[in-house]
């Protein structure tokens, strides 16, 4: 099981941060990579909700379909996916910032559990790419929220 993890921190108000990782049409709008999502079901957000996201990565779309397993406002957000061998679960955590005027820590941790050989053998040789990417959402996120805050 690869492991990665990477935080930031936001200086916007914690619901707002929450709305934007656990609204997936509006991570999607803060994200400049995803062109697409697709609920999969009638749910748009809480647990039970499946969607379809297809993001650009290294020049190329990739659809993922994701399922919503935990959703605690405010707090925490899981996602989960099987693809391409692998089960990717995804953990955002927020934390507001004490003696801050509206910050908040925004954690992100990703662990992949490779279940084909195939994805064993290729997974740890995409470990960067993929810390890359997470850290590029996060970023995203942070001016999305940032920018709206300042408004």
């Amino acid at each position: 099981m690869a492991r990665t993890a990477v935080s930031r921190r936001i200086h916007a108000p914690i619901d707002a941060v929450f709305d934007t990782v656990a609204n997936i049409e509006c991570f999607a709008r803060a994200v400049p990579h995803i062109t697409e999502v697709t609920f999969l079901t009638d749910r748009r957000s809480g647990v039970g909700t499946r969607f379809a996201e297809t993001r650009v990565m290294r020049g190329r779309q990739a659809t993922t379909t994701l399922e919503v397993t935990e959703y605690e406002e405010n707090e925490r957000i899981r996602l989960v996916s099987d693809e391409g061998g692998t089960i990717w679960d995804t953990v955002f955590t927020l934390s507001a910032v004490d003696g801050s005027n509206g910050a908040t820590d925004l954690a992100m941790v990703m662990e992949a559990t490779p279940y084909k050989l195939s994805a064993k053998i290729v997974n740890p040789l995409m470990k960067g790419i993929i810390r890359r990417s997470i850290e590029g959402d996060l970023d995203a996120v942070k001016a999305y929220c940032e920018s709206a805050a300042s408004s």
